[in-house]
Protein backbone atom coordinates (compact mmCIF):
# COMPACT_ATOMS: atom_id res chain seq x y z
CA UNK A 1 0.00 0.00 0.00
CA UNK A 2 1.28 3.80 -1.20
CA UNK A 3 1.82 6.33 1.36
CA UNK A 4 1.30 10.16 0.51
CA UNK A 5 1.87 13.11 2.67
CA UNK A 6 -1.24 15.20 2.72
CA UNK A 7 -1.07 18.80 1.53
CA UNK A 8 -1.29 21.09 4.75
CA UNK A 9 -1.26 24.74 3.69
CA UNK A 10 1.64 26.81 5.57
CA UNK A 11 3.41 23.71 6.85
CA UNK A 12 4.14 20.86 4.21
CA UNK A 13 6.01 23.66 1.90
CA UNK A 14 8.88 22.08 -0.47
CA UNK A 15 11.08 23.01 2.73
CA UNK A 16 9.12 20.60 5.29
CA UNK A 17 8.62 17.74 2.29
CA UNK A 18 12.44 17.84 1.88
CA UNK A 19 13.61 17.29 5.87
CA UNK A 20 11.05 14.96 6.30
CA UNK A 21 12.23 13.13 2.79
CA UNK A 22 15.79 13.46 4.20
CA UNK A 23 15.34 12.03 7.56
CA UNK A 24 12.60 9.58 7.45
CA UNK A 25 11.83 9.14 3.56
CA UNK A 26 9.26 6.29 2.80
CA UNK A 27 6.56 8.67 1.43
CA UNK A 28 5.51 7.11 -2.83
CA UNK A 29 4.11 10.97 -3.26
CA UNK A 30 4.50 14.41 -1.77
CA UNK A 31 0.98 16.61 -2.24
CA UNK A 32 1.85 20.23 -2.31
CA UNK A 33 0.06 22.82 -0.99
CA UNK A 34 -2.74 23.92 -2.60
CA UNK A 35 -2.31 26.29 -5.32
CA UNK A 36 -5.20 28.92 -6.30
CA UNK A 37 -5.54 29.72 -10.08
CA UNK A 38 -5.72 33.25 -11.33
CA UNK A 39 -7.16 33.68 -14.79
CA UNK A 40 -3.91 33.85 -16.38
CA UNK A 41 -2.82 30.31 -15.23
CA UNK A 42 0.35 31.88 -13.81
CA UNK A 43 1.62 30.95 -10.52
CA UNK A 44 2.82 33.39 -7.93
CA UNK A 45 6.27 33.76 -6.40
CA UNK A 46 5.76 31.96 -3.48
CA UNK A 47 3.67 28.68 -5.62
CA UNK A 48 6.19 29.12 -8.30
CA UNK A 49 8.70 28.74 -5.48
CA UNK A 50 7.43 26.06 -3.94
CA UNK A 51 7.04 23.67 -7.11
CA UNK A 52 10.17 24.67 -8.41
CA UNK A 53 11.71 21.27 -9.60
CA UNK A 54 14.66 22.11 -8.73
CA UNK A 55 13.35 22.81 -5.01
CA UNK A 56 11.45 19.42 -5.32
CA UNK A 57 13.83 16.29 -6.24
CA UNK A 58 13.68 13.13 -5.57
CA UNK A 59 10.28 13.80 -4.68
CA UNK A 60 7.01 12.50 -6.38
CA UNK A 61 5.51 15.85 -6.05
CA UNK A 62 1.71 16.55 -7.02
CA UNK A 63 0.62 20.45 -7.21
CA UNK A 64 -3.04 20.83 -6.00
CA UNK A 65 -5.06 23.26 -7.06
CA UNK A 66 -7.87 24.67 -5.26
CA UNK A 67 -11.00 26.08 -7.72
CA UNK A 68 -14.53 25.64 -8.87
CA UNK A 69 -13.46 27.00 -12.40
CA UNK A 70 -12.77 24.41 -15.03
CA UNK A 71 -11.31 26.94 -16.78
CA UNK A 72 -8.68 27.90 -14.13
CA UNK A 73 -8.03 24.54 -13.43
CA UNK A 74 -7.20 23.58 -16.93
CA UNK A 75 -5.00 26.59 -17.13
CA UNK A 76 -2.83 25.90 -14.04
CA UNK A 77 -2.76 22.42 -14.59
CA UNK A 78 -1.12 23.64 -18.20
CA UNK A 79 1.44 25.39 -16.68
CA UNK A 80 2.52 22.92 -14.05
CA UNK A 81 2.64 20.41 -17.13
CA UNK A 82 4.86 23.10 -18.27
CA UNK A 83 7.28 22.83 -15.54
CA UNK A 84 7.14 18.89 -16.09
CA UNK A 85 4.57 18.05 -13.52
CA UNK A 86 2.59 14.78 -14.78
CA UNK A 87 -0.14 14.99 -12.43
CA UNK A 88 -2.56 17.36 -10.64
CA UNK A 89 -5.31 17.15 -7.73
CA UNK A 90 -8.11 18.91 -7.66
CA UNK A 91 -8.97 20.18 -3.79
CA UNK A 92 -12.29 19.39 -2.85
CA UNK A 93 -11.75 18.88 0.66
CA UNK A 94 -10.40 22.21 2.05
CA UNK A 95 -13.33 22.98 5.41
CA UNK A 96 -12.29 26.49 5.35
CA UNK A 97 -14.99 29.14 6.03
CA UNK A 98 -12.74 31.34 4.07
CA UNK A 99 -12.61 28.94 1.14
CA UNK A 100 -16.69 27.41 1.96
CA UNK A 101 -17.42 30.88 1.33
CA UNK A 102 -16.52 30.81 -2.35
CA UNK A 103 -17.88 27.68 -2.96
CA UNK A 104 -14.84 26.16 -3.59
CA UNK A 105 -12.96 23.16 -1.88
CA UNK A 106 -15.60 21.34 0.67
CA UNK A 107 -18.25 24.40 -0.39
CA UNK A 108 -17.90 23.24 -3.82
CA UNK A 109 -19.44 19.89 -3.04
CA UNK A 110 -22.63 21.07 -2.32
CA UNK A 111 -23.16 21.81 -6.13
CA UNK A 112 -22.91 18.26 -7.54
CA UNK A 113 -24.27 19.18 -10.99
CA UNK A 114 -21.66 21.93 -11.38
CA UNK A 115 -19.01 19.72 -9.74
CA UNK A 116 -19.98 17.23 -12.63
CA UNK A 117 -19.96 19.98 -15.07
CA UNK A 118 -16.48 21.21 -14.30
CA UNK A 119 -15.15 17.76 -14.05
CA UNK A 120 -16.46 16.72 -17.79
CA UNK A 121 -14.27 20.13 -19.17
CA UNK A 122 -11.28 19.08 -16.54
CA UNK A 123 -11.03 15.35 -18.09
CA UNK A 124 -12.06 16.07 -21.67
CA UNK A 125 -9.51 19.05 -21.85
CA UNK A 126 -6.62 17.51 -20.23
CA UNK A 127 -3.56 14.96 -20.78
CA UNK A 128 -2.54 14.28 -17.25
CA UNK A 129 -3.03 11.98 -14.58
CA UNK A 130 -6.09 14.01 -12.36
CA UNK A 131 -6.95 12.90 -8.70
CA UNK A 132 -9.46 14.25 -6.45
CA UNK A 133 -9.42 15.37 -3.07
CA UNK A 134 -13.67 14.67 -1.31
CA UNK A 135 -14.67 14.95 1.88
CA UNK A 136 -18.35 13.38 2.28
CA UNK A 137 -20.01 16.38 1.47
CA UNK A 138 -20.82 20.10 3.58
CA UNK A 139 -23.44 18.81 6.31
CA UNK A 140 -24.35 15.15 5.71
CA UNK A 141 -22.87 11.96 4.88
CA UNK A 142 -25.68 10.99 3.12
CA UNK A 143 -24.79 13.77 0.30
CA UNK A 144 -21.81 12.00 -0.80
CA UNK A 145 -23.48 8.78 -2.66
CA UNK A 146 -24.51 10.86 -5.76
CA UNK A 147 -20.95 12.17 -5.72
CA UNK A 148 -19.36 9.41 -6.06
CA UNK A 149 -22.17 8.28 -8.41
CA UNK A 150 -20.12 11.67 -10.62
CA UNK A 151 -16.77 10.59 -9.12
CA UNK A 152 -17.65 7.42 -10.84
CA UNK A 153 -18.39 8.77 -14.68
CA UNK A 154 -14.26 9.76 -14.94
CA UNK A 155 -10.72 7.97 -15.33
CA UNK A 156 -9.17 9.21 -12.22
CA UNK A 157 -5.43 8.87 -11.00
CA UNK A 158 -7.26 8.25 -7.86
CA UNK A 159 -9.94 9.32 -5.64
CA UNK A 160 -8.58 10.82 -2.03
CA UNK A 161 -11.53 10.41 0.63
CA UNK A 162 -11.45 12.08 3.81
CA UNK A 163 -14.59 10.63 5.12
CA UNK A 164 -16.06 13.28 7.34
CA UNK A 165 -18.10 16.04 6.01
CA UNK A 166 -17.49 20.03 5.79
CA UNK A 167 -19.34 20.80 9.17
CA UNK A 168 -17.57 18.04 11.24
CA UNK A 169 -13.83 20.25 10.07
CA UNK A 170 -11.40 17.55 11.89
CA UNK A 171 -13.73 17.12 14.96
CA UNK A 172 -14.92 13.35 16.21
CA UNK A 173 -14.02 10.90 14.32
CA UNK A 174 -13.46 9.72 10.61
CA UNK A 175 -16.77 7.92 9.64
CA UNK A 176 -15.64 4.74 8.33
CA UNK A 177 -18.56 3.03 7.40
CA UNK A 178 -19.31 5.77 4.78
CA UNK A 179 -15.39 4.95 3.59
CA UNK A 180 -16.11 1.21 3.48
CA UNK A 181 -18.94 2.15 1.25
CA UNK A 182 -17.47 4.09 -0.64
CA UNK A 183 -14.35 1.53 -0.96
CA UNK A 184 -17.12 -1.21 -2.35
CA UNK A 185 -18.67 1.31 -4.89
CA UNK A 186 -16.22 3.24 -6.14
CA UNK A 187 -14.71 2.77 -9.97
CA UNK A 188 -11.51 4.61 -8.83
CA UNK A 189 -8.51 3.88 -7.02
CA UNK A 190 -9.31 5.10 -3.23
CA UNK A 191 -6.82 6.86 -1.30
CA UNK A 192 -7.64 6.68 2.77
CA UNK A 193 -7.26 10.50 4.40
CA UNK A 194 -8.27 10.80 7.69
CA UNK A 195 -7.55 10.34 12.05
CA UNK A 196 -4.08 8.51 11.07
CA UNK A 197 -1.78 9.43 13.89
CA UNK A 198 -0.08 6.03 14.65
CA UNK A 199 1.67 2.95 12.59
CA UNK A 200 -1.25 1.41 14.16
CA UNK A 201 -4.08 3.34 12.69
CA UNK A 202 -2.63 3.16 9.49
CA UNK A 203 -2.05 -1.20 9.74
CA UNK A 204 -5.94 -1.15 10.79
CA UNK A 205 -6.95 0.64 7.83
CA UNK A 206 -5.23 -1.40 5.71
CA UNK A 207 -6.40 -4.29 7.26
CA UNK A 208 -9.56 -3.28 6.77
CA UNK A 209 -9.76 -2.62 3.39
CA UNK A 210 -7.26 -5.30 1.80
CA UNK A 211 -6.28 -3.81 -1.52
CA UNK A 212 -6.87 -0.32 -0.51
CA UNK A 213 -4.40 1.84 -3.35
CA UNK A 214 -2.82 4.19 -0.83
CA UNK A 215 -3.14 6.06 2.77
CA UNK A 216 -3.00 9.75 2.68
CA UNK A 217 -1.44 11.43 6.53
CA UNK A 218 -1.05 14.57 7.35
CA UNK A 219 -1.60 15.96 10.99
CA UNK A 220 -0.43 12.83 12.48
CA UNK A 221 2.95 13.40 10.64
CA UNK A 222 3.51 16.68 11.48
CA UNK A 223 2.61 15.55 15.18
CA UNK A 224 5.26 13.10 14.84
CA UNK A 225 7.34 12.43 11.81
CA UNK A 226 8.88 9.57 12.41
CA UNK A 227 5.79 7.04 13.51
CA UNK A 228 5.64 5.07 10.54
CA UNK A 229 9.26 3.23 11.59
CA UNK A 230 7.19 1.98 14.36
CA UNK A 231 9.73 3.16 16.74
CA UNK A 232 8.97 2.22 20.18
CA UNK A 233 12.02 3.42 22.55
CA UNK A 234 11.61 7.22 23.71
CA UNK A 235 14.83 7.64 24.17
CA UNK A 236 15.29 6.66 20.38
CA UNK A 237 11.97 8.33 19.43
CA UNK A 238 13.40 11.96 21.25
CA UNK A 239 16.76 11.61 19.32
CA UNK A 240 14.87 11.04 15.99
CA UNK A 241 12.59 13.98 16.26
CA UNK A 242 15.24 16.08 17.90
CA UNK A 243 17.20 15.53 14.47
CA UNK A 244 14.33 16.07 12.57
CA UNK A 245 14.00 19.63 14.91
CA UNK A 246 17.30 20.53 14.07
CA UNK A 247 17.22 20.35 10.17
CA UNK A 248 13.90 21.79 9.57
CA UNK A 249 14.80 24.77 11.53
CA UNK A 250 18.18 24.82 10.07
CA UNK A 251 16.51 24.51 6.65
CA UNK A 252 13.92 27.21 7.24
CA UNK A 253 16.82 29.43 8.35
CA UNK A 254 18.94 29.28 5.17
CA UNK A 255 15.45 29.47 2.98
CA UNK A 256 14.28 32.84 4.83
CA UNK A 257 16.63 34.22 7.50
CA UNK A 258 18.63 36.49 5.01
CA UNK A 259 15.46 37.03 2.72
CA UNK A 260 12.59 37.56 5.17
CA UNK A 261 13.99 37.67 8.48
CA UNK A 262 13.60 35.63 11.68
CA UNK A 263 10.43 36.74 12.19
CA UNK A 264 9.24 34.31 9.30
CA UNK A 265 11.27 31.54 10.58
CA UNK A 266 9.54 32.11 14.20
CA UNK A 267 6.24 31.64 12.06
CA UNK A 268 7.03 28.49 10.36
CA UNK A 269 8.96 26.88 13.00
CA UNK A 270 5.60 27.79 15.28
CA UNK A 271 3.16 26.69 12.84
CA UNK A 272 5.11 23.12 12.88
CA UNK A 273 5.07 23.29 16.73
CA UNK A 274 0.96 23.56 17.02
CA UNK A 275 0.98 19.91 15.71
CA UNK A 276 4.19 18.62 17.04
CA UNK A 277 3.69 19.71 20.73
CA UNK A 278 1.93 16.53 21.22
CA UNK A 279 4.54 13.97 20.33
CA UNK A 280 5.50 15.37 23.70
CA UNK A 281 4.30 13.60 27.34
CA UNK A 282 2.91 16.90 29.38
CA UNK A 283 4.28 19.40 27.37
CA UNK A 284 1.90 21.55 27.16
CA UNK A 285 2.94 23.98 29.45
CA UNK A 286 6.66 23.89 28.70
CA UNK A 287 5.45 24.38 25.11
CA UNK A 288 3.52 28.11 25.67
CA UNK A 289 7.58 29.07 25.96
CA UNK A 290 7.70 28.62 22.29
CA UNK A 291 4.59 30.13 21.87
CA UNK A 292 5.61 32.95 23.31
CA UNK A 293 9.46 33.73 22.01
CA UNK A 294 9.71 36.54 20.12
CA UNK A 295 13.08 36.32 19.79
CA UNK A 296 15.17 33.47 17.89
CA UNK A 297 17.29 32.83 20.93
CA UNK A 298 14.21 32.37 23.09
CA UNK A 299 12.73 30.22 20.74
CA UNK A 300 16.23 28.05 20.98
CA UNK A 301 16.38 27.81 24.54
CA UNK A 302 12.28 26.56 24.48
CA UNK A 303 12.94 24.23 22.91
CA UNK A 304 15.90 22.95 24.31
CA UNK A 305 14.23 22.72 27.65
CA UNK A 306 11.31 20.89 25.97
CA UNK A 307 13.58 18.42 24.62
CA UNK A 308 15.31 18.17 28.27
CA UNK A 309 12.12 17.89 30.48
CA UNK A 310 9.90 16.29 28.69
CA UNK A 311 9.67 12.94 27.59
CA UNK A 312 8.77 11.74 23.69
CA UNK A 313 5.64 9.31 23.14
CA UNK A 314 6.74 7.20 20.73
CA UNK A 315 3.18 7.53 17.78
CA UNK A 316 2.58 10.87 19.51
CA UNK A 317 -0.56 11.43 21.92
CA UNK A 318 -1.92 13.52 19.17
CA UNK A 319 -5.52 11.65 19.13
CA UNK A 320 -6.06 12.27 22.26
CA UNK A 321 -6.10 16.25 21.88
CA UNK A 322 -8.70 15.95 19.64
CA UNK A 323 -10.99 13.36 20.65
Amino acid sequence: MRRYLAPMEGITGYVFRGVYRSCFGGMDKYFAPFVSPNQTGKLGPRERRDLAPENNQGMYTVPQILTNSAEDFIRTARTLKSMGYGEVNLNLGCPSGTVVSKGRGAGFLAYPGKVDQCLYQIFSELDMKISVKTRLGMRDPEEFWPLLDIYNKYHMEELIIHPRVREDYYKNTARMDAFEQAFVCSKNPLCYNGDIFRKADMDKVEGRFEGLSAVMMGRGIVAYPGFLSGEDDPGRAKERLRQFHDCLYEANCRVYLKEAGPKVVLFKMKEVWCYMIYAFKDGAKPGKRIKKARQIEEYLAAVTAIFRECQVVPGGNYRGAIS
